[in-house]
């Protein structure tokens, strides 16, 4: 019997105790072991659980157990959360976690100790939830040379913009509405303003590529700037508007990575993937474009990943997978400035006639899009591809010339 720990008992940590619960016989046939669960760490009460007998508000209980060989980390942040599993790691016991941001600043230095002390340190629900990504990208596609991976990485704002896309609703009312169905916090900032998808393209990026990437190296812009009226100008494109996370090698061996909203052409796979489903699709030389589509949140999907993790260690306790990516270095983000794509821009003017002539010069081979009802001073146009430092000239220079510009939005080629 192996016996293990669970840190955190909010919505995913439950879900974890519920699953190697109700599951148990057929786990212990897969792992080859019988998996008890021996402490449950919270600071709260939870008087009348049939787990009661497990609890312990002392993490030193669980360091200190030469019995417990795997703990699984679901407590979320980094404080305190990269305390303990550092700890563990240290002493000998293999970590599993759904913890994205703890993953996403600290995942080099905790697979470095965790190679040190022959132990595990897995995160397949840290990015997809319940979609399997971490083990396919790392097993499954070992072969292929990643050219790129792209996805829609956060259900909330996948959400709210399908609800703009499919009911014209405002971003004000589908993030209302996802509230009340409780797919959006109370404070709902680190999925509106991207930081959520950032976290994961920055786990997808360094497993990928083999070097650590960090957030605060990365482009990232949310979707509280979307209106309708884009909305309804990337219909008249031929696409619709997703928030999408994406990073891709360049010759230079630098990463071109941002999480930004973006045009979709409607032929693309991930342009049908709405409400709070996830899409992920990774773009191998040898596999070509392959997509993983699921819910990407959820007790128990996400408590399903933790598991599998829970079981691939209990498989694992005498071995380490080789699960690895160096520390990453301050040049190795290409300046986003740098980067080029073509980008569509709104904007209003009196004098249109003449502003919309001066975008055609300053804009490298610019095409008008029209929307239904729109004003008289209104004028939308698409770009080929530029980089990010002559969009920005370009658009004071019309700017200047009597534009008031209200969006840009990159268009993506998937």
């Amino acid at each position: 019997m192996v016996q293990v720990a669970v840190m955190g008992y909010g919505v995913v940590g439950s879900g974890v105790v519920e699953v190697l619960t109700e599951h148990h016989d057929s786990i212990a046939k897969r792992a080859k072991e019988e998996i008890n669960i021996k402490y449950i760490l919270d600071i709260r009460d939870f008087p009348g659980s049939p787990f009661s007998d497990k609890f312990t508000k002392d993490f030193n209980d669980i360091l200190n157990d030469e019995e417990v060989k795997v703990v699984a980390e679901v407590m979320g942040g980094t404080n305190p959360a990269y305390e303990f599993t550092k700890k563990c790691l240290m002493s000998g016991k293999s970590v599993v976690t759904s913890n994205k941001e703890l993953v996403a600043t600290k995942g080099a230095e905790l697979l470095e100790i965790a190679r040190q002390s022959n132990v595990n340190y897995l995160f397949e629900a840290s990015v997809g939830g319940g979609i399997p990504i971490i083990r396919p990208i790392s097993q499954c596609l070992a072969a292929n040379e990643v050219i790129e991976i792209a996805g829609i990485l956060n259900g909330t704002t996948n959400f709210i913009l399908t609800k703009m896309i499919r009911d014209h609703m405002s971003f004000e009312d589908a993030l209302k509405m996802a509230q009340q169905l409780g797919y959006a916090e109370r404070n709902p900032a680190a999925d509106v303003e991207g930081a959520d998808a950032c976290r994961k393209i920055c786990i997808l990026a360094s497993l990928a590529y083999g070097k650590h990437v960090y957030p605060e190296s990365v482009h990232t812009q949310g979707i509280t700037e979307i209106t309708l009226e884009d909305v309804a100008y990337a219909s008249s494109w031929g696409g619709v508007i997703k928030l999408i996370g994406q990073v891709k090698r360049l010759e230079n061996g630098k990463l071109d990575i941002s999480v930004e909203p973006m045009f979709i052409e409607k032929s693309s796979q991930l342009a049908n993937v709405d409400d709070v489903f996830n899409g992920i699709l990774v773009r191998g030389d040898a596999t070509g474009d392959v997509v993983f589509y699921g819910k990407g949140a959820g007790k128990l999907p996400t408590a399903s990943a933790v598991v599998a993790d829970i079981i691939d260690c209990v498989k694992h306790l005498k071995a380490r997978k080789y699960l690895y990516w160096a520390d990453g270095t301050n040049d190795y983000v290409t300046p986003y400035e740098d980067t080029s794509y073509a980008i569509y821009v709104r904007a209003e003017a009196e004098n249109k006639v003449d502003v919309f002539n001066k975008a055609m010069e300053l804009f490298s081979n610019s095409r008008a899009i029209v929307r239904a009802n729109a004003p008289e001073n209104e004028l939308a146009f698409v770009t080929d591809a530029m980089t990010v430092s002559q969009q920005e000239k370009a658009l004071k220079a019309l700017a200047e010339y009597g534009a008031v510009i209200k969006s840009k939005i990159r268009i993506a080629d998937l």
